[in-house]
């Protein structure tokens, strides 16, 4: 699974949604699609940013819930944080 965080976390695209997630949780596709091209000018399709939020989606970093017509995407930050605590120096009482 940590390969399919690393391999989501490799576009810039991708990095751009998760940003804009962080900023403001729960948005459509149509909202994350607007935030992009106004504030980074990124001129994709909306098939173009499913998929992207695709391979974010299969990588665990969004999640994706349905409330009547529209479909909203949630950030998770579970696998990031899983990725960052393996690599951290935990605190062994110890003196190095």
């Amino acid at each position: 699974m940590e390969e399919d965080v690393f391999k989501a976390l490799a576009d810039p695209t991708r990095r751009r949604i998760l940003d804009e997630l962080v900023e403001r949780d729960g948005q459509t596709l149509f909202e994350i699609c607007a935030r992009l091209v106004t504030k980074h000018g990124l001129e994709l399709s909306r098939q173009g940013i499913s998929q992207h939020l695709a391979v974010l989606e299969s990588a665990d970093l969004v999640r994706s819930r349905r409330q009547g017509r529209y479909k909203f995407h949630d950030l998770n930050t579970e696998p990031l944080e899983h990725i960052v605590t393996r690599w951290l120096k935990r605190d062994t009482g110890g003196t190095s």
